[in-house]
């Protein structure tokens, strides 16, 4: 069974958790957890600390799609930690599955996977963060992303169907937009990428959009354009 204490799922042993009273919405708090994987039992709070973190699932080991998922993930480690990011996987085989998965991984991808994969074998995890899509596949766990703030906060969730991987360039781009738009009045328009122009919200009135963004240019009333602020 699963034990709750405060805000935090402890998992036990027993093959199901209760599920969340509804799937988790942005701007939620991301339930803490803590499970076993391949560096030991996590707690999901005190191994992202004050980092921002993104929490991915796998349908099961041994599969095609995840391996290069898996494989590109670790390629793409000294990115995320550019950007203050810790990353996580996720699937319901056991620990030794996935410590003995490493080793076909690192092979066959070329990189040495370093981050952990949680070991959710009784599915607590799973079906507290709603990764079990049953429509879609009976027992395994979809291809979700859940990027979480340093505030514990949901920042952005994308669900994949298993036959699909995922494209983790994106997920870097919008990592980026999201660490910009926290820290200033603007957001991020179509295809935009670090370093592009980009949208002063509606919000901010011409006058202090001005005092922030003295070149800003004006498209019309609601479109207004300035080059890309430099995060803290």
């Amino acid at each position: 069974n699963a034990e709750y204490m405060g805000n935090s799922l402890v998992c036990k042993t027993a093959p199901m958790a209760a599920p969340a009273a509804h799937p988790l919405r942005l701007g939620d708090t991301c339930p803490n957890f803590t499970q076993d994987s391949t560096i030991g039992p996590l707690n999901l709070y005190e191994y992202l600390g004050d980092s921002w973190g993104v929490l991915f699932s796998h349908p099961a080991d041994f599969t095609p799609v995840c391996t290069t998922e898996l494989g590109r993930v670790a390629k793409l480690l000294p990115e995320f930690a550019k950007r203050n990011v810790k990353v996580l996987a996720l699937s319901v085989d056991d620990a030794d599955s996935h410590r003995s998965w490493v080793g076909d991984i690192e092979e066959t991808q070329g990189c040495a996977v370093t981050y952990p994969i949680i070991a959710d074998k009784d599915k607590s995890v799973a079906i507290l963060y709603d990764m079990m899509h049953t429509a879609a596949h009976a027992t395994a766990t979809v291809r979700s992303v859940f990027v979480i703030g340093p505030d514990k906060k949901l920042k952005l969730s994308i669900t994949y169907p298993p036959s699909t991987g995922r494209n983790f360039d994106e997920i870097l781009r919008v990592i980026d937009s999201l660490q910009l738009t926290a820290y200033h009045s603007v957001a991020t328009p179509v295809d935009w990428k670090h370093g592009d122009d980009v949208v002063i919200v509606p919000s901010l009135s011409d006058e202090k959009a001005r005092e922030k963004f003295p070149e800003y240019r004006t498209i019309k009333p609601y479109l207004r354009m300035t080059a890309c602020p430099t995060t803290p």
